[in-house]
């Protein structure tokens, strides 16, 4: 029985191996080059991939220089490095030159800077968190405009359902309480504190906003002098 078992094991092996060297035979131009794809391929994505590193650590460093300008107050030459970022640099580091850009430009013109980041929310291609974001730089730019309709009015969109809801509703409240509406601000900080993912520290100023709210206007009077007394009598 052994030695049957072994013969059609023996028979199995040799018809495996006359299979193999037909498709070998007549398949081997095929499979030669199927295999010279595979490596090229995995070549290329190896070369693809050190090559996206280098342009990304490359961009790092250049984006740390427009910072280091930034803060140095070199405004012009931070500009310039920021528009080379813009132009050349990776997406993702494009899109952070850009935003970086704009507050830069806010600090020496809001007007200007707003502009920026309105160009930023319009652009479609970019998620609904970074629009909302531009939106939310650019309503806190226009503050500060002789006209701060069109400036409330996009924090208070922001302020329904966005992620920089909080932000929004701080800004509202803050701006309500400086005019001398404490209801109206009372109201954006209550938001506030029935939102249960409120951040934990604007929680604490929220104390500070509510005994602002609860004392009203405050005014301001200056004590009147006191009489001055009549001299002593002259005695001679």
């Amino acid at each position: 029985m052994a030695d049957n078992n072994e013969f059609f094991r023996e028979v199995n092996e040799d018809y495996r191996r006359d299979q193999i060297a037909k498709i070998w035979t007549r398949y081997s131009g095929l499979i030669i080059a199927v295999a010279v794809l595979i490596v090229a391929g995995v070549g290329g994505w190896r070369y693809w991939q050190t090559t996206q590193r280098n342009a990304a650590e490359a961009a790092s460093e250049r984006f740390d220089t427009a910072n280091r300008l930034a803060r140095d107050g070199k405004a012009e030459e931070a500009d310039k490095a920021f528009d080379a970022l813009e132009s050349e640099g990776p997406s993702g580091y494009r899109l952070l030159a850009r935003f970086r850009s704009a507050a830069e430009l806010g600090k020496r013109d809001a007007a200007a800077g707003a502009k920026e980041f309105d160009a930023l929310a319009a652009d479609t291609k970019l998620g609904d968190g970074l629009r909302d974001l531009a939106r939310l730089r650019s309503a806190l730019l226009r503050l500060g405009d002789a006209d701060p309709a069109p400036a409330m009015a996009s924090l208070q969109g922001l302020a329904a359902s966005s992620p920089y809801r909080f932000t929004a509703r701080e800004m509202l409240g803050l701006a309500a309480l400086e005019r001398g509406q404490y209801e109206e601000a009372g109201r954006w900080f209550d938001q506030l504190v029935a939102d249960p993912e409120t951040p934990q520290n604007l929680r604490q100023r929220i104390e500070v906003y509510a005994a602002l709210v609860a004392g009203g206007a405050v005014a301001v009077t200056q004590a009147k002098p006191e009489a001055a007394a009549p001299p002593p009598p002259i005695t001679r």
